[in-house]
């Protein structure tokens, strides 16, 4: 057997070896509801998804396994027309008053008025990281990818393949990072109207509901939760562990442009610049370089 092949049966070994580690499914497979499935669905072959907020109630959906490390991605068409005081969110958490969790929210607005998206990422517990930022599209019109990518270096926020922000692992200097908790993957429409559109001031206008999110094709290429022997198993530098690979230890050039492009065109709150809310003593890590 020539030396070609003995490699590629050699990394074919290792991907089977740890293929109890990956999950690569669809809504129908990986997610259930945890509210609201009285009016929402999943559709077709199990790769689209319809969340609802009305009167009754809003709707949630969850993944059925933890993951640790990876990359989450799904597509999604946001509430059309008059969204304002609805929020859909899409999320990763632990659970406990020490959780960790990485978000996307997607604040509505009236109509004519674009979204804003809300990130966020806790450690530990404790959150206060926000970032927000308008987008250079209509996110109502059609479907676009957002992505969470997670290894033990850095999480990355992506949407349509494009940077929107970082957070780089400085627990060696103090700061915690969410690496030692699985995490699910949650995504919900609900009622926020005391403060999801100019902070409150403008209401859920019912005469519009119902409001309906979609969603397609869920993808958790990512590393599933067996308990702490997970913590060194997920985190390991193998063929398997692609995430761990040096290319996604920090972001190419070409990203960087793309971030920044984002960051000075679009970014409207970073929490690393309120001074006045901080009174002056700013988290540690808005000192690090994230990029």
């Amino acid at each position: 057997m020539g030396g070609f092949q003995v490699l590629f049966v050699a990394l074919l070994v290792t991907a089977l070896a740890f293929d109890l580690s990956f999950v690569d499914a669809n809504f129908s497979k990986s997610m259930y509801f945890n509210w609201g499935a009285h009016h929402s669905s999943i559709l077709g072959n199990g790769d689209d998804l319809e969340l609802v907020l009305d009167p009754t109630s809003g709707s949630g959906i969850q993944t059925k396994k933890a993951f640790l490390f990876g990359s989450i991605e799904t597509l999604i068409k946001l509430v059309p027309r008059n969204s304002a005081g609805t929020v859909t969110a899409y999320y990763l958490s632990s659970t406990g008053s020490m959780h960790d969790e990485i978000d996307f929210e997607f604040l509505g607005n009236i109509s004519g008025q674009p979204y804003t998206i809300h990130t966020n990422i806790y450690t530990q517990g404790n959150g206060n990281r926000e970032q927000q930022f308008k987008l250079w599209f209509d996110p109502t019109a059609d479907f676009h990818n957002y992505t969470i990518h997670w290894n033990p270096t850095e999480v990355v926020w992506y949407i349509d393949s494009i940077p929107i922000r970082v957070f780089r692992n400085y627990e060696n200097e103090g700061i915690a990072y969410p690496n030692k908790k699985g995490m699910r993957v949650y995504s919900s429409i609900w009622n926020a109207d005391n403060w999801a559109t100019r902070g409150g001031l403008v209401k859920i206008d019912w005469c519009s509901a119902p409001f309906v999110a979609r969603f397609r094709h869920f993808r958790a290429r990512a590393c599933k939760w067996n308990g702490p022997v997970s913590i060194d198993q997920c985190a390991s530098i193998s063929p398997a562990n692609w995430w761990t690979s040096p290319v996604y230890s920090q972001l190419s050039y070409g990203k960087k442009g793309q971030l920044k492009w984002v960051r000075d065109n679009y970014m409207i709150y970073d929490y690393c610049k309120d001074t006045k809310r901080f009174q002056g003593n700013m988290p540690p890590e808005c000192f690090k370089p994230q990029f």
